[in-house]
């Protein structure tokens, strides 16, 4: 079989996908990163009243000329408002976020104010009509539409959204991934094992990342090489209505390879399988009815970075939000072989250098079977198919896994 180039299959696995339509109404603050599906209007005007922007006296600026002394009339604190009416020669003691009174058209800021001992107020600086006050509808009106669907609720999106006075918000249903770690060798953490076996890795890493990506993760358990134990998790994954099944492990066609059978025995039809990449070259791709299929390989570092390459993105596209940007240009900091028919992916620290440039450095070993080397790299450095050598301090480009100034 031909491998298949990355691009070529990243392509062909997205144009199986297309954004998830369904739609829940959550609570607010159930609703951060997820996708909004209807327009979202303001239910009231912000500010809903002139307010001042500092504490200090609310004045007419008619009146400020460096003798006034204004009569202190009474006080306007958020959430109790002065009652009254600012006349000529009067004044109103007000606090952030206070109303306004009306009749007064500028905030003398408390600093700038002259106490008397009579009680009446001077000023050292004269404001200009408007000063320090917030007009009412300065930042949204009531009917406006603030947000629009398809906007991903961050933090800031979630305040406005609270602060339109929506307690609950209409988003796009996440993408509930199952996730089905294969292989008699496999055991799961602190369990008993024999000699032969090994701790299942890949699953908490896998669902870790598709978390990340706002799906919903969902634990299918450890199959035994059998067709029959195949066979129940398969149908267990289609009862779930999973949008992605991901198998780890067991997708080649050795004898004891069986994963990729028991799906085609499920009903799974096979859109591609193996990649020009390394690590990573076994992974495959299908649909099982209207859900898509990823076998991921077994080798745990095989895995991350096939889901890294694959799986985000693909869960980007269900979510109908833009996948994370994560290529970048590095300097390589040693001299790199060229390479061969397959791209691949070097795990490499990443730091800076003086002038602020990313800086790879490539790990001596890149065997992929080891967790501790992916672990303490920064990101993955590409090298396409038969490219050339590289010299160090040449430019490469890499697939950051952690920000360098964030340990």
């Amino acid at each position: 079989m031909t491998l298949l180039p990355v691009d070529t299959a990243l392509a062909r696995l997205l144009a199986l996908a297309k954004p998830i339509e369904e739609s829940e109404t959550l609570p607010l603050d159930a609703c951060g990163g997820r996708v909004l599906l209807d327009d979202l209007k303001a239910r009231l005007t912000q500010p809903p009243f002139d307010a001042s922007a500092m504490d200090g006296y609310a004045i007419r600026t008619a009146d400020t000329h460096a003798e006034a002394r204004l009569t202190l009339i009474g006080e306007s604190a958020a959430g109790h408002a002065f009652a009254g009416k600012v006349g000529p020669g009067q004044t109103v003691r007000i606090f952030t976020g206070a109303p306004v009174p009306e009749g007064a058209d500028a905030v003398l800021l408390q600093e700038d104010a002259i106490r008397h001992e009579d009680g009446t107020v001077g000023m050292s600086f004269l404001p200009e009509p408007s000063r320090h006050i917030r007009p009412k509808g300065q930042d949204f009106r009531e009917g406006d539409t603030i947000l629009t669907a398809g906007a991903v609720m961050t933090p800031a999106r979630l305040m406005v959204a609270a602060a339109m006075d929506h307690a609950r918000l209409p988003v796009r249903r996440r993408a509930r991934v199952g996730l089905l770690a294969t292989g008699d060798e496999l055991v799961r953490p602190g369990a008993p094992r024999a000699p032969s076996q090994i701790i299942a890795s890949n699953t908490f890493a896998v669902s870790a990342l598709a978390r990340d990506c706002g799906a919903e993760a969902v634990d299918l358990g450890i199959a035994q090489d059998t067709v029959t134990d195949l066979a129940e998790r398969i149908a267990q994954a289609k009862a779930a209505r999973l949008d992605v099944l991901v198998t780890l492990g067991g997708a080649s066609v050795g004898d004891h390879d069986l994963v990729q059978k028991a799906l085609k025995d499920a009903g799974m039809q096979l859109d591609f399988w193996q990649i020009a990449m390394r690590p990573g070259k076994p992974l495959m791709v299908g649909t099982l009815g209207d859900m898509i299929v990823i076998g991921l390989p077994g080798n745990p570092v095989s895995s991350l970075v096939c889901s890294l390459l694959f799986l985000e993105p693909l869960l980007s596209r269900l979510a109908g939000s833009p996948a994370p940007k994560r290529e970048a240009d590095v300097i390589v900091a040693q001299a790199l072989k060229e390479n061969d028919k397959r791209r691949d992916h070097l795990r490499a620290k990443l730091t800076r250098d003086s002038k602020g440039r990313l800086v790879a450095e490539p790990f001596a070993k890149q065997d992929s079977s080891m967790m501790n080397v992916l672990a303490q790299s920064g990101c993955l450095v590409i090298r396409e198919p038969f490219a050339p050598a590289l010299a160090a301090g040449e430019p490469a480009r890499a697939i950051v896994i952690r920000d360098p100034d964030i340990l």
